[in-house]
């Protein structure tokens, strides 16, 4: 599959089979996913794959702020990517901060690392939602995250159940760009 392809066909996927996803199919998927540009190249994103039903439920219970939708995706995920990233690294150079964007440059990151997972997982056949209504400090003590790292967001994965079509309109491409000219 292409790039452009696999851009234009990645969905998120919110109903899954009730099967898991092999581990070794999920450490392919993260052997990708660590090629992602990062400041100064850090690498400083983490994931914390969770395939355990019980440790899901909790998250689901705990970890998404009672927020509905996310609760029914977790009800049928077979794996949870927690996405974290190592603090206090990306947007510095020697432990000081020479962006504007102070630590925020550390999200950032943390976005390209989990666009590049959600790619290749599509590639895999793999699907993946990104979820960000989240207790981050909940879920963090839930996996027994170590202290310096924070979580981004939770990556449901499985294998989808059924098909989600790409959504009907798209915005043109005049609406979203433009040329700045003097």
């Amino acid at each position: 599959m292409d790039a452009i392809t696999m851009i234009k066909e990645r969905r998120s996927v919110r109903k899954y089979k009730d099967e898991k996803v092999d581990r070794e199919t999920m450490r392919e998927i993260v052997d990708i996913a660590r090629w992602a540009p990062s400041w100064v190249n850090y690498q400083i994103a983490r994931y914390t794959l969770v395939d355990d039903e019980e440790i899901i439920k909790e998250i689901a219970e705990h970890g998404v702020n009672g927020f509905v939708y996310n609760i029914d995706t977790l009800r049928t995920a077979k794996g949870v990517a927690v996405l974290s990233f190592v603090k206090g690294k990306s947007g510095t150079y020697d432990k000081e901060y020479i962006t504007s964007k102070g630590n925020s440059w550390e999200v950032f990151d943390a976005g390209i690392a989990c666009q590049t997972f959600c790619l290749a997982a599509h590639a895999k056949g793999v699907g993946t939602c990104i979820m960000g209504v989240i207790d981050d400090k909940s879920i963090a003590k839930i996996v027994n995250l170590p202290e310096d790292e924070t979580v981004a967001a939770l990556i449901v994965y499985g294998y989808e159940d059924g098909e989600h079509a790409a959504p009907n309109k798209r915005k043109d491409v005049d609406e979203i760009m433009r040329f700045v000219d003097r």
